[in-house]
């Protein structure tokens, strides 16, 4: 894989990807998506799905799907590589270096390719060299648990300082956003937190965007 060249023009300021919680009842979500996305810079929405029969599973992703093209996002979904082509997603996100692999080829070209729960260099790495068209560092595993924050930073700031595959750091909390913008991240991911604040979930995209303002070029 390519290194990252050096930067001539100045780098541009991360963007926002939204991990939804699992959804069934996708008219009633379609409400506060619409209203997620209008809060902030949002260039991608990661859509998890609630367990279904495959007609259940495609007609979700469809409503939701129009909710965030006719906004000009891209809708992803988690796993269900099956489905992408039949519900008019934008592409598919896969968790590990086994699913990435097996499923890279339906999606390309046409269509995202993205890798999670990449637990090595190595591996992250080979999905880049794949053809991945993002690799996500931090996101919880399927127990909830993720590497230390520390260890987070540091695998962000050597992806984003040597490869050209633009990295998705996946905050936990508010006050990650800016030091995972600092250490070069292209994207900013933000999960169940956004979605269960008590002042909605619009305020908190809108206080994470605030933050994707680069310190070079903060007023």
């Amino acid at each position: 894989m390519t290194s990252r060249p050096n930067q001539v023009e100045p780098r541009p300021a991360p963007r926002l990807y939204l991990v939804t919680p699992p959804v069934e009842d996708a008219t009633a979500f379609a409400v506060p998506l619409a209203a997620a996305l209008d809060a902030g810079d949002v260039a991608a929405v990661l859509l998890r799905l609630e367990p279904g029969d495959e007609r259940s599973l495609i007609n979700r992703a469809k409503t939701l799907g129009v909710v965030a093209q006719n906004k000009d996002v891209a809708l992803l979904l988690d796993g269900n590589v099956d489905l992408v082509a039949r519900s008019g997603a934008d592409g598919a996100h896969m968790t590990g270096l086994g699913k990435f692999t097996d499923a890279v080829a339906e999606l390309k070209p046409d269509r995202i390719a993205g890798a999670g729960g990449m637990t090595s260099r190595h591996d992250a790495m080979t999905v880049a060299e794949l053809g991945a068209d993002y690799v996500m560092f931090g996101e919880p595993d399927a127990h909830g648990e993720r590497p230390s924050f520390e260890a987070i930073e540091e695998r962000v700031f050597w992806w984003a300082e040597v490869f050209e595959a633009p990295c998705v750091a996946f905050a936990a909390g508010p006050d990650e956003v800016a030091p995972l913008v600092k250490a070069g991240a292209d994207f900013i991911a933000l999960g169940d937190w956004v979605w269960s604040d008590p002042r909605t979930t619009a305020v908190a995209i809108a206080e994470a965007a605030r933050q994707l303002q680069l310190p070079e070029t903060a007023a």
